[in-house]
């Protein structure tokens, strides 16, 4: 060879430069592509065998651990065939696997809701309230009454005898009791529209809402003095319910052992519940049409639970209130 040749020989080289030139022939010849071809196929054919008899739920598949041993992950790609649904929670999801693999990424329950596009959803807002009696009400016309009743107290004369409070309560009871000594709602309210002062609770801009109020408020003043729990009024449960000495009690409302009191607010689903005289009242608005049928079961469900709240409550305060009258 020609010393002068500017042409570098082939067999010249720097051990810096070997490794340079032999990767690109071993790759001509094939050698390492081969071997990693080869060893993908080894690592594949392992993990069937591994993952054989390994099920793996929705969204999760089998893999191998550095130790050989099979694990379940979740998916790392989905086929990306279009097949739209709609998970429960609103999400539109490529196909079903999209859906499974979003699961068990976010270790969230979602499930196939319906298939194609979620269609939107019109949202309820719960801003009506339900109608009401407070205790405000409630004490705001069993005041008017006893003002009414006592208005009309006469006292004896010299030759004629007059008419005591309990005697006036007496002529009333008697002349809107059907006969069994009981006074039921629909009696008692008949017997407070007798005075138009008494009857003229007007809350509501809407007049029908504000007969709704009375027959509630009725109801109130049962329960106030209803002391058998009959839902009716004896003459006794009656003059004690418009005993003018009588002071009627607050009742709180009960919800996962926290009280509440008069007029305070909770919201289950798409309903606004107002507690009102120891009692949570609720709207009774449909979520969603297309799970009417659900969205009521649960409300259920949820009221069940609170009149059970509110039960027990109320026996806890009642078992106290009669130790601490028993002590004094």
């Amino acid at each position: 060879h020609d010393p002068h040749s500017s042409v570098a020989p082939t067999w010249v080289a720097s051990p810096r430069s070997l490794p340079r030139f032999s990767e690109p022939a071993s790759d001509c010849l094939g050698g390492t592509g081969l071997s990693r071809t080869h060893d993908k196929q080894e690592e594949l054919r392992s993990k069937s065998k591994i993952c054989a008899n390994v099920f793996c739920g929705a969204g999760r598949e089998c893999a191998v651990t550095e130790k050989g041993e099979p694990t379940c992950l979740c998916i790392e790609q989905c086929k990306p065939h279009k097949r739209p649904v709609c998970g429960s929670n609103g999400k539109t999801y490529l196909n079903h696997c999209e859906l499974h693999r979003d699961a068990c990424l976010t270790g969230s329950k979602i499930q196939v809701d319906y298939d194609g596009h979620c269609k939107e959803k019109k949202s309820v807002s719960p801003s009506a309230s339900p109608v009401v009696c407070y205790q405000s009400n409630r004490d705001e016309l069993r005041r008017r009454i006893i003002q009414w009743l006592e208005a009309e107290i006469i006292p004896d004369g010299w030759f004629s005898k007059g008419s005591n409070y309990s005697e006036i309560l007496d002529k009333y009871f008697k002349n809107v009791d059907n006969g069994d000594s009981r006074l039921d709602s629909s009696e008692l309210l008949k017997f407070v529209e007798q005075n138009e002062t008494a009857i003229n609770i007007t809350t509501y801009a809407d007049q029908e809402n504000n007969k709704l109020l009375r027959g509630l408020c009725v109801d109130a003043l049962i329960e106030l003095s209803d002391e058998n729990a009959d839902w009716k009024l004896s003459f006794q449960e009656f003059l004690k319910c418009l005993n003018p000495t009588f002071n009627p009690p607050e009742k709180k409302c009960a919800l996962e052992d926290e009280t509440y009191a008069d007029g305070a607010e909770t919201e289950v689903d798409c309903n606004r519940c107002v507690c009102a005289c120891g009692n949570w009242v609720c709207t009774a608005m449909t979520c969603d049409g297309k799970n009417q049928k659900g969205t009521q079961t649960q409300t259920e469900e949820e009221m069940t639970r609170y009149v059970q709240e509110l039960q027990k409550h109320q026996e806890t305060a009642e078992k106290t209130k009669k130790m601490s009258t028993k002590e004094i």
